[in-house]
């Protein structure tokens, strides 16, 4: 009958074994001091390091080096074309006090309806919730839902109705409003938003497939927002 050996265990396997367990469980426990250090280290970087706003980058508009020399070195008779950064406007600075205005651009894709307009404020219908901004505020990209974009100016608000889009505010009290579609409030029918609020929801009830509901959903999450903006 052949007898199998029992394993032999090498008292330099029980060493290394023993090993990886200790350094396993200072790795789960890190030293106090060894926390303390990262602790400190982590405090000391945030406080130095700080991320530029864009008025805070140059405001003077460079030509592409490399671009420049290759050209010359390829047509040094032909002067090289300028690229579209040549013709930008020079960036605001960001003034050392808050001003009293804020300046907003609002457009849209086939039009732009408010270009360079100083107002009091604005109230954007954020994916977050309504955003007030005044200026001075801080810098900030927002994601437009369907709802009512109030520009107030003195005495005066005028609203409108965006079906979605992006704000841009920057640090130097202006702010990009960009839009896929606007419509004054005041120029929306009640009558063909309950119509239609009424149509999509009878879709969405009795569509089959996911490009459909989708469709539908959509629909009614547009003319609920139009409702509430007609009724609030």
């Amino acid at each position: 009958m052949i007898q199998i050996p029992k394993p032999i265990t090498l008292p330099h396997f029980k060493l290394a074994a023993k090993t990886t367990n200790n350094l396993s469980q200072r790795l789960q426990s890190p030293p106090t001091m060894f926390r303390r250090f990262l602790c400190r280290a982590s405090t000391t970087t945030m406080r130095s390091w700080r991320r530029p706003f864009s008025t805070d980058l140059s405001a003077e508009t460079s030509a592409d080096s490399k671009f420049v020399e290759a050209w010359r070195k390829a047509i040094p008779n032909v002067e090289p074309p300028k690229t579209p950064s040549a013709f930008m406007a020079t960036r605001p600075s960001t003034p050392s006090s808050i001003p009293s205005k804020l300046t907003v651009n609002f457009v849209l894709p086939y039009s732009s309806q408010l270009s360079a307009k100083e107002v009091d404020m604005v109230i954007i219908p954020a994916t977050t919730g309504q955003m007030g901004v005044l200026p001075g505020h801080v810098a900030t990209i927002a994601e437009l839902k369907p709802g009512v974009l109030s520009v107030h100016e003195g005495n005066d608000t005028t609203k409108y109705f965006v079906s979605g889009g992006f704000a841009f505010v920057h640090a130097n009290s202006f702010a990009d409003i960009i839009a896929i579609e606007a419509v004054p409030l005041d120029r929306i029918d009640p009558n063909l938003v309950q119509k239609g609020l009424t149509d999509f929801t009878q879709k969405l009830s009795t569509a089959s497939t996911d490009v459909e509901k989708a469709e539908a959903q959509i629909g009614v999450d547009v003319h609920s927002a139009l409702n509430a903006a007609l009724t609030g």
